[in-house]
């Protein structure tokens, strides 16, 4: 794989599925999934210099693309299966796919996931029929007890990605996109275990052979594009793209992707962020960091990608409504609405109200105060004021530093890691 790699590239016959097993799983989960939207973004498009093109997977009824991968694998079960029911190891996606699409088809679903997970993803999984087993602390524990209890039940195992059945049914997804906007000359697919890129590379080149296929992986994760590179890079960290926070590749999917998918991209965590809040400010939609990585990567990589017809995966919208609120806050300080100023002051009365005109001033509203006199190495008679406010944007907050600095006070900014 080369990072320049545009050449066109076949589908291999030796791949473990074919561009006909997906077109035969869209027959399968035809009318019981949604078929989603793809609509072309205007904003999007002009801020990235290129033709951006969402396909909105976060409207499945579980918010993520992983019901068509779970339900053609439900499907394929033998009468015996289905009776004794399935088995998966799962903290995320795959667990809400596969517990919706079995109960309703009646086949008992069980997921392992590991004790840290937390209490919102068990009742998510919980309320759409699966029985949560909690068992390890890790995932590599939980997926152990799956397959010990697959073993001694009898149970059929589903596994989240690395299955022929799953990768077939995800690449569905391709199959729509390429149907409803066939001009797509690039496609951008997060990858965590490779399922989902798998399914839509195999089924792209079949019909649109020269097509660009380029994956995406957090940063903090980049387990995929370190085995496809043959590189060795650290795999770990508290990544906002937990979805695809992957440290062990799928087989299957990763020969799939080191024969049919021209390049990977790693996206820091600032430009998750930053995905994530634009999509929801600008398309008033709400996804995972996950679902926002290959618009990150696009805005990261605006020159590779300059006029291009892109479409762009938004696989999951299953994200924590608390961080989502601190993702949506750290970009307005990214952006200079938001500001945390530190001033020195001296210790008498009227000094804070003698910096308050400052801001009225410059129009500048006031958030928070916090005063500290004791935790300081400043004199007696000194304190460190930290004043969080809003404003209209950067050039006003930075008119408001100028103008406190004019006046003889000691302003600093507290910066955003």
């Amino acid at each position: 794989m080369d990072s320049t790699s545009t050449a066109t590239k076949p589908a291999g016959a030796d791949l473990p599925f074919t561009a006909d097993d997906v077109r035969t799983a869209a027959r399968n989960i035809a009318g019981q999934v949604v078929r989603t939207p793809i609509m072309y973004s205007q904003t999007l498009s002009k801020i990235a210099g290129a033709d951006i093109w969402l396909k909105f997977e976060n409207l499945q009824f579980t918010a993520a693309y992983k019901e068509r991968g779970a339900l053609n694998a439900l499907l394929q079960l033998n009468e015996e299966q289905r009776a004794r029911g399935v088995i998966a190891a799962s903290a995320g996606n795959h667990s809400q796919g596969l517990s919706y699409h079995g109960t309703r088809l009646g086949v008992p679903v069980t997921i392992v996931m590991p004790r840290t997970t937390p209490t919102v993803k068990v009742m998510q999984t919980e309320s759409v029929g699966g029985k949560v087993v909690l068992e390890g602390e890790t995932f590599d524990d939980a997926s152990a007890h799956a397959r010990k209890l697959e073993k001694e039940l009898g149970l059929t195992f589903i596994h989240p990605f690395d299955d022929v059945l799953v990768a077939a049914g995800q690449g569905t997804v391709g199959l729509e996109m390429l149907e409803d906007v066939p001009e797509l000359d690039t496609l951008i697919v997060p990858i965590g275990g490779g399922g989902l890129i798998s399914g839509i590379s195999t089924i792209a080149r079949d019909i649109k052979p020269d097509i660009e296929i380029v994956g995406v992986q957090a940063k903090l994760y980049p387990s995929m594009f370190a085995r496809i590179k043959g590189e060795d890079l650290p795999c770990g960290g508290d990544t906002l793209a937990e979805g695809i926070a992957v440290k062990a590749p799928g087989e299957i999917t990763s020969k799939v992707i080191a024969e049919l998918v021209d390049d990977i991209l790693l996206v820091d965590e600032a430009a998750l962020e930053n995905a994530v809040s634009l999509l929801l400010q600008i398309e008033k939609t709400v996804v995972e960091g996950a679902g926002a990585a290959g618009l990150a990567a696009v805005l990261a990589h605006r020159e590779r990608f300059a006029g291009k017809k892109i479409g762009l995966v938004l696989c999951g919208g299953n994200i924590d409504t608390r961080l989502l609120a601190n993702v949506l806050l750290r970009d307005l300080a990214r952006s200079g609405r938001l500001a945390r100023l530190r001033l020195t002051l001296q210790d008498r009365p009227g000094a804070l109200y003698k910096v308050m005109h400052a801001f009225d001033a410059h129009n500048v509203n006031i958030i928070e105060i916090y005063h500290q006199r004791i935790f300081t190495t400043l004199p007696a008679k000194g304190l460190i004021t930290d004043i969080e406010c809003e404003a209209r944007d950067r050039h006003q907050i930075d008119q408001l530093i100028s103008d406190l600095t004019d006046q003889g006070y000691s302003v600093s900014e507290v910066e955003l890691a």
